[in-house]
């Protein structure tokens, strides 16, 4: 289980250059994964692998193809070995520092993006360190403004990211208009947050009147042009929220549909980053053009067979397609069909995640309804729009809905998780690593307020009452069905009279 929490910083490398450094790093390579690089005076350690020459040149070999770097060696010395390499926090790989004595675990470098921060959390459970963040959000208990979407499978747009951050580490009002996307960020923030939900003059008070952000968050499928030139910096967020329907003739390339795709997200103001992924009829499956573009672009592709897309109204059916593949839509039907296809509960709806939507059950690619013309359903973004190219054979038809709920193209995980007695010190270090690296912590009240040392900014924190045992398991799988890695918590062992037996029999 240990080795899955660490994959996101696969690969990782580790470096010693004594034989304490070496001793304490050793257990956590075994743990994570990790290689742990040594010089030639230890190489008589097992299970480490030996550098020769300068560890200067060294360091500058594993750092293009490593995601992150572990030294156990003086924070200056480490500062000096990477300091020619740094070239950007948005590609540079973690970098962590142990000190000699284990006793310290120090996020040096690219702690959001890069994710050191959370390394640096998970290296101090496994160690029993403390962990040392120095970065303005950790400071105040709040997420980085530069991360808050990466549990939900956001992608980070353009924007002036460092002003943005430097308002919310001055604590001053930074305004965010989320149009898309969930909003259970929003609701585990600390008391007495920066942020300000939704404009201004939507209040008619004296106090929002004399609001005045200094700041400005997006989060929509709309593309924002920003100016350089501003007083107000501003970032957006793109929320994967909208499934493209597709039809194309057989044969069509991939370039058309490509440019098909582009063009209609340019004239209606989307972004392509917020594309979830391509929908169409069954028949589509294989249409080469297709599968290649969602192969590149790592977009899921829908198919549905013509009896469903049949049954959903659309503005613009069409009887020469209802006579070719026995439906009247394509593009439209099937766009409709890719963004009611996530799996909904009553749970989600409960706390505001998802709109209402009608009852579905999705099996493998296709899906089954017989309600799919349920009310209250987000209509068309784009209906379908035709595209033929001089330059390319064939023609695509192109149309956009919106989901409730965002695909967020990740694995989920579920983390059951004893807590022992409940006093800190008797916390195993995977259970302290496990609720360390989870998106979402859930259990019984008392048992989440007895781990509050454990949690960390952005994290969310349900926590139900004693009899609801049954609601806590179907929502960590819920949860982790949509991509968040969910840690269960329980007191003693998870295994006797805890959750984990609940939870696999919901399974």
């Amino acid at each position: 289980m240990m080795a899955s929490v660490f994959e996101n910083f696969q690969p990782l490398a580790a470096i010693a250059t004594t034989p304490t450094g070496a001793q304490i790093l050793q257990p956590l390579c075994q743990t994570t994964g990790a290689t742990l690089w040594v010089p030639n005076s230890l190489s008589t350690l097992e299970q480490v692998a030996v550098y020769k020459g300068s560890l200067k040149d060294h360091i500058a070999s594993l750092w293009p193809n490593h995601r992150a770097l572990v030294f156990c060696l003086a924070a200056g010395a480490a500062v000096r070995l990477i300091a020619p390499l740094l070239t950007d926090k948005s590609s540079d790989p973690a970098v962590v520092v142990v000190d000699q004595g284990g006793g310290f675990v120090i996020s040096l470098c690219s702690g959001h993006q890069g994710g050191a921060d959370q390394l640096t959390r998970l290296i101090a459970s496994q160690l029993d360190s403390t962990p040392i963040l120095t970065g303005a959000a950790a400071d105040l208990g709040l997420p980085g403004v530069d991360v808050l979407g990466i549990p939900f499978g956001w992608y980070r747009g353009k924007g002036d990211w460092t002003r943005v951050s430097a308002v919310v580490a001055r604590g001053e009002i930074v305004q965010v208009i989320q149009e898309a996307g969930s909003t259970l960020w929003q609701a585990h923030l600390r008391d007495g947050h920066p942020f300000y939900f939704g404009f201004p003059e939507d209040s008619a008070t004296s106090e929002s009147e004399s609001i005045s952000p200094k700041a400005r968050i997006w989060i929509s499928p709309t593309h924002q042009q920003f100016s350089p030139e501003s007083d107000l910096p501003n970032v957006q967020w793109y929320p994967r929220v909208m499934w493209v329907g597709i039809g194309c003739e057989r044969g069509t390339s991939k370039q058309l549909i490509e440019m098909a795709i582009r063009q209609t997200c340019e004239g209606y103001g989307l972004s392509e980053n917020a594309i979830a992924g391509i929908a169409t009829i069954d028949r589509k499956a294989d249409e080469v053009g297709i599968v290649q573009l969602c192969q590149e672009r790592h977009w899921p592709l829908r198919t549905f067979p013509a009896d469903v897309l049949r049954s959903v109204t659309v503005p613009n059916p069409s009887d020469v397609v209802a006579a070719e593949v026995g439906t009247p839509s394509v593009a439209e039907a099937a766009a409709l069909c890719g963004a009611r296809g996530l799996k909904v509960s009553k749970l989600f709806a409960k706390r505001g995640l998802l709109a209402k939507v009608s009852k579905l059950k999705v099996e493998g690619s296709n899906l089954q309804a017989t309600n799919l013309q349920a009310t209250n359903l987000q209509p068309l973004l784009v209906p379908k729009q035709i595209v033929k190219s001089a330059n390319q054979p064939g023609a695509v038809t192109v149309a956009i809905a919106q989901s409730p709920v965002e695909y967020t193209g990740r694995m989920g995980k579920l983390l059951l998780v004893g807590i022992g007695p409940g006093n800190l010190d008797q916390i195993t270090p995977a259970a302290k690593t496990a609720i360390s690296s989870a998106d979402a912590v859930i259990g019984y009240s008392l048992y989440i307020n007895l781990i509050s040392t454990l949690r960390r900014p952005g994290q969310i924190i349900e926590a139900l009452p004693i009899t609801q045992e049954t609601q806590r398991a179907k929502r960590a799988i819920e949860l982790a069905e949509w991509g968040l890695t969910v840690a269960v918590v329980s007191s003693g062992d998870c295994g006797i009279y805890g959750m984990a037996g609940l939870v696999l029999e919901e399974l």
